[in-house]
């Protein structure tokens, strides 16, 4: 349609047309020029290489948007890509980027683009921050180098390894660190919350792949300045000293990097640290000060303002001497600026001796000494003094340097002495050694002395200064016993002798039993004791301690309570566990001391250190008795409560009985079948048992004990026998004296070499055997008695003491009792009248030359005289001896001795034995026996030679036998003949 128009319109002109639409489009085309971001130009990289940060300003239009795009050259790795609104300063724009990794590290390129909206310009030039990686730089190096970073930072430090050299590790101190590739030499750690470091920093350092150190750095971590306490004061009146203290420490040293302090602008060159307290002198006082400390890391100040009197602090006194005594000692010192003899003070004195200080404090004006009193006699004394401003006293002064000294000597207290009764008459004098503060001087010796009023003696002994204890012994000096004796003692030094301490000696104190005894008990580091007060204690009361189980030389110690106190509590650095200690209190007088009171106790009680002693085991039937000796009191060590008793089956102990009584040793374990059996008795007290005693005892049954004892008692018996055996044998000769004398042989008239004829019995007027008739019978004769020969002559007088002959034959007197009324017919037919008249006597006296031994007993039975009538033998009634126990019946002769043709030969007849019942038999003749030779007997006058009868002449046994009846036929006799002959054997000397 318009070109139809155009067409039907020919009278319109085409060329403006045209030249309308060119101006259309130039104006479209200026419009999109003038609204599109200038491009940056001239676009300038400036590095900070110590704070890592990189400056870039360029010239741009209206824009203050730009797009800043930066990125590792080598790896076209990008590291920061973002906008940033940058400010223009002189036409330029400018903005600062921080990197990560010190600018040295790797080559950077960098471009802008200006941003207007969402419309932005072309990209800048590259402009490329030049690393220390380029290839013509071909050593190895490291960065950051000598960096100074805060405690707790971050810092990335990175490698550039040498051209032709293969990267391996880097370390921080000796930890291996991961590391980035940041180039083809580059590489690069980074080290988060770093600590404080070192004096000389710490080390970082890289190394190839053989383990090769290329290079390294340092880098220091530390704080920046705080100092605090900012105090200026004046010494002389005149200048002022400033004072602070340096804080934490930075941990940077060196020139570089140390903490600089600058005070009201001026440095302080001469500022020195001690006990991290920094020292600044000002010549003039300002009144008011600032002080600035800086580091690398940062900058602090602090202000101070005071007035010149408010801060004077005197400096430490000079020169000091002392003037010393043996109780005070004055010291003197000077000061170092004269406008101080004008300046109020206040000083103190500090004083140590025997290990302890104490400080003394004086006033005065311009003060330059001071009195120090209550001192000690040779004491060494350190003394040092330091002074303040009485007015507005702010602080103290300086300490001066410490002088010494030593006090005059003086002479030593009065002893602590005490004397220790171990007996009767013995014992110790006692007393403690002087500490320094008591010698008050060397102590060259004691002197002791024993004085007795009464009867004015005296002994003096000087002793040396390490002895501290005396023994004495009454008994042995001239002292009387019971007197009144004093011991005294004194103490000598360099200065003199001591005052005396004198105790009267309590003797027979040893043997007094104390009134009272009781438990102490241990609390709170002691032995709380108390007693009732004693009106006699005129100078208070003693009371000594000592190890209960020792007996002598003890180690005693004492001390002295005054008389209004009568309570005590016992300390002593001596006090062990375990052991027992006895208290003894004393009342002290002008007297001697008196006993009043006993304690014994444990400062600890523990286990016993040893077990029962000697436990035995004792059968008694079925029961098994347990007896032990008592523990020593050094091994209780503890108050025994009693005895547990165990039966102790091996692997476990069952527990029989508790003996609670302390003082029992025995117990009785009852009703016990036949075994073997072990116990165990353990001692306790109130820390425990000991470990036991264990004994062992297999019970038998009662037969077994019965044979024991039956042959224990036949062995102690056969010792016995033994025993006086030998006795008997070395002692022989005196026990055949006393008891068995030696018969003498029989002393006969006439030749008796020549044979003998039959002897005829009837009896001689002078045959030793008497029968004496006596018309009285005496009850009170009833058994034989010997009568010595010597007592009696041939005609009855006694011969007295004279001498008596061993050979002489023995008489015994008996009395025999007539059995019945009949008369005794006489032995032989031809015997006299006298001799029949005598047997039919109820009562006789026979005398016997002596008796001869018989091995067996004697039974006497009467032999039947045979007839040639062809009688029956008649037995003759025996003769009964007193009791009952048995009959006497004489020897009888059978046949006519006198008219026989040759010699009789006799026969014996058994004797029925005796109905009485007495123990007794009857006498049994010898039948052995026959006349040697009948001339001899017929020529005799027919006297019976009776003497030859081995019975009758040589027997030595008496008549009435004390054995049963024994039968010479049947051979039993012989066995107590061989005893008796034996034991005769043993105790004769001169012949078997």
């Amino acid at each position: 349609m318009p070109c139809q128009s155009f067409t039907s319109c020919p009278s319109l002109n085409a060329r403006p047309l045209r030249f309308l639409f060119v101006l259309l489009a130039l104006s479209v085309i200026h419009t999109h020029g003038k609204d599109a971001p200038v491009v940056p130009q001239q676009v300038n990289l400036s590095p900070n290489m110590k704070t890592q940060q990189l400056s870039i300003s360029w010239l741009s239009g209206a824009a203050t948007t730009f797009d800043l795009w930066i990125q590792r050259t080598e790896l076209s790795e990008t590291i920061f890509d973002d906008t940033v609104t940058a400010d223009q300063v002189n036409g330029r724009y400018q903005w600062n980027w921080t990197s990560a990794e010190p600018l040295e590290c790797t080559s950077l390129s960098v471009q802008l683009r200006s941003r207007d909206g969402q419309t932005t310009s072309e990209w800048s030039e590259t402009q490329i921050l030049q690393g220390m990686d380029f290839p013509s730089n071909k050593g190895s190096y490291m960065y950051p180098v000598d960096s100074v970073v805060n405690v707790g930072t971050n810092t990335t430090f990175c490698c550039i390894v040498g051209e032709r050299r293969l990267f391996g590790s880097i370390y921080y101190k000796v930890v291996l660190m991961n590391a980035t590739r940041l180039s083809r030499r580059s590489y690069a750690i980074t080290r988060v919350n770093q600590e404080p470091s070192g004096m000389t920093g710490t080390n970082v350092f890289c190394n190839d792949y053989q383990n090769t150190i290329l290079t390294g750095v340092v880098v220091f971590v530390g704080y920046p300045p705080l100092p605090s306490n900012l105090v200026c004061e004046t010494h002389d009146l005149k200048s002022a000293v400033c004072r602070w203290n340096a804080g934490r420490d930075t941990h940077l040293n060196g020139n570089q990097r140390r903490t600089n302090y600058t005070l009201n602008g001026r440095k302080c060159e001469v500022a020195s640290q001690s006990l991290n307290w920094t020292v600044c002198s000002l010549d003039q006082w300002d009144g008011n000060w600032t002080l600035v400390a800086k580091n690398p890391l940062g900058t602090y100040s602090l202000t101070d303002s005071a007035e010149l009197r408010h801060r004077v602090r005197p400096v430490a006194p000079i020169s000091l001497v002392s003037i010393s005594h043996a109780w005070n000692a004055t010291v003197l010192w000077q000061w170092m600026y004269k406008s101080y003899d004008s300046l109020a003070l206040i000083c103190q004195v500090e004083l140590t001796a025997y290990g302890q200080t104490t400080n003394r404090t004086f006033l005065g004006v311009g003060l330059h000494s001071a009195v120090l009193l209550g001192l000690h006699p040779d004491e060494v004394y350190s003394v040092r003094v330091c002074c303040g401003a009485q007015q507005n006293f702010g602080k103290w002064g300086n300490w001066s340097e410490a002088h010494t000294f030593r006090t005059r000597m003086d002479i030593p207290e009065t002893l602590d002495m005490w004397v220790w009764m171990d007996g009767e008459d013995t014992g110790r004098v006692m007393w403690k050694p002087l500490t320094r503060k008591q010698s008050h001087g060397l102590i060259t010796g004691y002197e002791v002395t024993l004085w007795s009023p009464e009867k004015n003696i005296q002994h003096n002994k000087i002793l040396p200064p390490s002895n501290f204890t005396l023994p004495f012994n009454f008994s042995q000096d001239d002292y009387t016993s019971g007197v009144k004796i004093i011991a005294s003692i004194t103490a000598r030094n360099g200065a003199g002798v001591s005052l005396p301490a004198s105790v009267v000696i309590p003797l027979h104190m040893a043997n007094i039993e104390p009134p009272f005894v009781s438990r102490a008990v241990f609390l709170d580091g002691g032995f709380p004791l108390s007693w009732q007060s004693n009106t006699n204690a005129s100078c208070g009361y003693v009371v000594e301690w000592r190890d209960a189980s020792c007996l002598q030389d003890c180690s005693v110690d004492w001390t002295k309570v005054p008389a209004e106190n009568t309570t005590i509590s016992l300390r002593s650095g001596n006090f062990e566990q375990g052991v027992r200690y006895t208290f003894t209190l004393y009342s002290c007088s002008s007297k001697a001391p008196e006993l009043m009171h006993h304690w014994q106790g444990y400062m600890q009680e523990m286990v016993p250190s040893r077990s029962v002693p000697h436990l035995s085991t004792n059968q008694q039937d079925s029961d098994i008795q347990l007896s032990w000796d008592e523990i020593p009191l050094v091994n209780r060590r503890g108050f025994l409560l009693g005895y547990n008793i165990y039966r102790n089956n091996g692997s476990q102990l069952t527990l029989l009985a508790n003996v609670s009584d302390p003082g029992s040793r025995s117990y009785t374990v009852r009703g016990l079948p036949l075994d073997s059996y072990k116990f165990t008795v353990k001692a306790y007290n109130s820390a425990g048992e000991d470990t036991g005693t264990t004994a062992s005892i297999t019970l038998k049954s009662v037969t077994d004990w019965l044979i024991l004892e039956i042959l224990a008692s036949l062995g102690t018996m056969t010792c016995f026998l033994v025993f006086v055996t030998f006795i008997c044998y070395k002692k022989r000769n005196w026990v055949k004296k006393a008891f068995y004398p030696d018969i003498p042989e029989p002393k006969l008239a006439g030749d008796w070499s020549r044979p003998q004829g039959t002897m005829d019995v009837k009896p001689s007027p002078h045959s030793m055997v008497r029968i004496v008739e006596e018309p009285e019978w005496d009850s009170s004769k009833e058994a034989l008695v010997a009568i010595p020969e010597e007592e009696e002559d041939e005609e009855g007088q006694g011969i007295g003491d004279g001498p008596v002959d061993a050979d002489e034959p023995m008489s015994l007197r008996y009395y025999n009792q007539v059995i019945d009324d009949r008369p005794i017919r006489p032995r032989f037919p031809d015997s006299s009248a006298s001799s029949a008249s005598s047997l039919d006597s109820a009562r006789t006296d026979v005398t016997y030359t002596g008796i001869q031994t018989s091995g067996s007993s004697l039974t006497f039975q009467l032999q039947t005289q045979g007839s040639s009538g062809g009688q029956q033998p008649q037995t003759e009634p025996p003769v009964s001896f007193a009791g009952g126990e048995g009959s006497y019946r004489p020897q009888m002769q059978h046949g006519n001795v006198g008219h026989s043709p040759g010699p009789a030969q006799p026969q014996c007849f058994q004797e029925p034995q005796s109905t009485t019942g007495g123990s007794f038999s009857c006498y049994q003749p010898q039948c052995s026996w026959n006349l040697d030779s009948p001339v001899e007997a017929g020529g005799s006058g027919g006297r019976a030679l009776s003497l030859g009868s081995p019975t009758s002449i040589a027997s030595t046994q008496f008549l009435l036998p004390e054995g049963g009846t024994e039968d010479s036929g049947d051979g039993k006799g012989h066995g107590s003949s061989s005893a008796t002959s034996w034991f005769h054997n043993l105790l004769t000397s001169t012949k078997p």
